[in-house]
């Protein structure tokens, strides 16, 4: 301690955010009653104050309690009355000073305080302090260097001072900013422990300033280049104005920006999008660049980047409305609903793929129409039949002239959703060629683990596809490429029965074109069974959109004849159909009633559903050779042949000349040449029909067959069952042979297609041959 002890009684003046130092000259207004009260009293004496900080600047009438203990005293120099009942004074602080009891609390704060006055000490007898005093004046001067917030005055003057005491607290009193670490400042009465304190307040002072610095730099480059950019672009706006340039590309910029941050597009996405519309601003307005930005930036700014529409999946309203737009098709239809109903109960469903297969014209567009209404998804087509170029997927990259996106992206611009039901019509007629292959740029597109960022070549941002749900359809799987395959699930909907197209007609098809043909209900009655005519003699399909086309020719008649003969109504029976849609296009399939040698009833699928086929054998004297007739295919041709091999080791057993392959030709024959064949499942027909001709044995005509065989006898399954069964039924076929391995697809049929129907089913050629030929 350098300072000498002693006590006094003096009055006290509180102070409210203010903390005085000894040394310090500094002026003040005085206002409270007890306040003045202790000046009055100080003036009266000796002129000296004890100035005593509150602990508290709000509290008007502080209590001992809210005074701090440490205080400075100092001599009230000037003191000027007011006319507001206040007075201002000029004090100098004179050295420390402790409370030690309150002698007196009205009309003013009387004190018994310790004084502590400073003695002289000479810092050549110290080392310590005076490298103290070297650390403070040295951060004082860097501290002043850095802040323009010191008056050069006390910066000089405490170059000057010698006093350790009075440098200490002119330097605090110039530095320290926050009342506690002043008031702190005030208690410290040993020299070193203040100066020490004061050392760390000043360097933490100092890093304050260099971080307000940096950002006050930060924040002024930032405020600069806004407020050139702002400058240059209001000139630009000047000299546009000028120039009768209203539309000017910087209004466009700016109005691409306010369109661009209302889509919630990723950082990444943004920055892309923004640099783009900078390139725009830069670009003078004739150059040709112009255009293709434009037309970029209208692309980005139409997608639904996060517009949905409020999807409702409830399976009762889906099965209804599935049941309203579509006749049969229970199968595929309970499928559909199993895949709704988990969608419903796994919010986060990722795939799988609908595929719908199946011959033209059964619905297969119709089924993802009706989908997206009972979803409430808005629907988009895409056509991918023909489609050869992998761009037209992906998109073609900006630096191509008239580069677009692919169409996906333009599906879903289409769609104005972010989660609508895209249907991919016609995946199997999709080709390839030297511009990439298509199917492989729609692996990604079908993938629920990449799709969530699928980049098309022109947006070149990723999109996020994860939501939108993908149907398919297609006629076979067969052109359909595996990795493609792979990612879809297979739904099969098989061709319409008869019965089924009738009641399609009756509820569906009649009445819609009646009313796009402008018929009322009273103009136009159908028989039923004019309809079956239609159905039997006028298409053969699948599916019913030729039907259709045959009743809105038939319709378009009634009308012209309704107009013509001024009828009120028109009746269309069986027997006046042909008036309408003149002479029968197609014959219906008629049985051969006896038995032949020969001739033997088969099975075949086409596009167009099932049909009979009758497989004709003939034998001649000749040299061994096959011949094959009525445009088969190769592998029916192969089947021709294994049944040749089969003959000839079982010929001693079927009674047959065991040398007829070297001494007989064999000619085989489809009728209706006209018409390609081909597959497999002809096989035991033409084995049949071989065994017949040379064993000159008859072939029951009652029973119809299809089959693959091997060269071990063996008859394996083949397909499209309910179609090849439909065909028998329609000619009065009630027996059919089918191999064993179909039994499960027989059990699976509908009641009235198997209604009367006798299923014979057998595992080799011999029980075909059994059953078959007449012994």
């Amino acid at each position: 301690m350098s300072s000498t002890v002693s006590t006094r009684t003096i009055p006290v003046i509180p102070l409210r955010g203010l903390v005085v130092f000894p040394y310090m000259m500094l002026h003040f207004d005085v206002g409270r009653k007890i306040s003045l009260k202790a000046l009055e009293q100080a003036m009266e004496n000796d002129q000296l104050v004890l100035l005593l900080s509150q602990k508290d600047p709000k509290q008007e009438e502080p209590t001992p309690n809210d005074m701090y203990q440490f205080g400075t005293v100092a001599k009230v120099k000037q003191m000027l009355k007011l006319p507001s009942e206040t007075s201002r004074i000029l004090v100098e602080g004179l050295y420390r000073a402790r409370v030690i009891k309150y002698l007196s609390t009205e009309p003013y704060f009387l004190v018994e305080v310790e004084e502590y006055k400073e003695n002289e000490i000479k810092l050549e007898d110290d080392p310590e302090l005076e490298a103290l005093i070297r650390n403070v004046v040295g951060a004082f001067e860097e501290f002043a260097r850095l802040t323009n917030k010191i008056p050069p005055d006390a910066i000089l003057s405490v170059t000057t001072i010698q006093s350790p005491d009075q440098l200490a607290d002119v330097i605090a009193a110039n530095v320290v900013v926050k009342l506690e670490d002043k008031q702190l400042l005030l208690e410290k009465v040993d020299l070193k422990e203040r100066l020490a304190k004061l050392y760390e307040m000043i360097l933490k002072e100092k890093e304050i300033i260099e971080i307000e610095r940096k950002i006050a730099i930060k924040v002024k480059k930032q405020i600069d280049k806004t407020q050139k950019e702002y400058y240059l672009r209001e000139q630009l706006k000047a000299i546009q104005s000028e120039l009768g340039e209203k539309d000017s590309l910087f209004s466009e910029a700016e109005e691409y920006r306010e369109q661009v941050k209302k889509l919630g597009l990723s950082q990444e996405s943004l920055q892309k999008v923004f640099k783009e519309i900078d390139r725009l601003e830069k670009l003078p307005p004739n150059s040709p660049e112009v255009g293709v930005i434009r037309t970029y930036l209208d692309w980005i700014v139409d997608l639904p980047w996060n517009v949905r529409s409020d999807e409702k999946i409830d399976i009762n309203v889906v099965k209804k409305v599935l049941d309203e737009d579509h006749y049969g098709l229970t199968k595929v239809k309970e499928r559909i609903l199993e895949y709704i109903a988990v969608r419903k109960l796994k919010n986060d469903m990722k795939g799988p793929i609908l595929c719908l297969v199946g011959p033209p014209g059964v619905g297969k567009t119709s089924i993802a129409k009706s989908i997206a209404r009972a979803l409430n998804r808005n629907y988009v087509r895409i056509s991918l039949g023909g489609l050869r170029d992998e761009a037209e997927i992906r998109g073609h990259r900006k630096t191509y002239v008239g580069a677009m996106p692919g169409r996906i992206i333009y599906a879903l611009r289409q769609a104005k959703t972010k989660n609508p039901l895209i249907l991919l019509d016609e995946i199997d007629k999709m080709s390839h060629d030297f511009r990439g292959d298509p199917a492989s740029a729609l692996l990604e597109v079908l993938d629920s683990e990449q799709n969530f960022a699928f980049r098309d070549h022109y947006i070149e941002i990723p999109f996020d596809l994860s939501e939108v749900m993908f149907i398919a359809t297609a006629n076979t799987l067969e052109t359909i490429p595996r990795p493609l395959l792979d990612r879809l699930e297979v739904i099969e909907i098989t061709g319409y029965t008869e019965e089924e197209k009738l009641e399609i007609a009756r509820r569906y098809l009649l009445p819609k074109q009646m009313e796009q043909n402008g018929l009322k209900k009273s103009q136009l009655r159908c028989d039923l069974e004019a309809i079956k005519d239609i159905i039997t003699f006028y298409t053969r399909e699948s599916g019913v959109r030729n039907l259709e086309r045959e009743i809105a020719r038939l319709c378009r008649r009634v009308a012209k004849e309704i107009l013509e003969e001024n009828k009120k109504m028109v009746r269309v029976t069986q027997k006046n159909l042909e008036k309408y849609l003149g002479a029968r296009k197609y014959r219906r399939d008629e049985l051969i009633e006896q038995n032949r040698v020969g001739i033997v009833t088969g099975l075949a699928w086409t596009p167009f559903g099932g049909e009979t086929l009758y497989v004709e054998a003939l034998v001649m004297p000749g040299s061994g050779k096959l011949e094959l007739t009525g445009q088969l295919g190769d592998v029916m041709k192969e089947s021709a042949k294994a049944a040749v091999s089969i003959i000839r080791s079982r010929a001693k057993e079927l009674g047959i000349d065991q040398n007829f392959y070297k001494e007989c030709d064999i000619h085989i024959h489809v009728p209706e040449g006209a018409i390609p064949k081909d597959g497999p499942s002809a096989g035991v027909t033409m084995a049949t029909a071989m065994v017949s001709a040379l064993s000159q044995r008859k072939v029951r005509y009652d029973i119809a067959m299809t089959g693959e065989i091997t060269l071990s006898g063996r008859v394996l399954p083949i397909g499209g069952v309910k179609e090849k069964v439909l065909a028998a039924k329609r000619v009065g076929i009630k027996n059919v042979i089918l191999p064993f391995g179909n039994k499960k697809d027989v059990d699976e049929l509908e009641d009235y297609v198997k209604k009367d129907m006798n299923f014979i089913f057998v595992k080799t050629i011999d029980e075909v041959f059994d059953i078959a030929i007449v012994k």
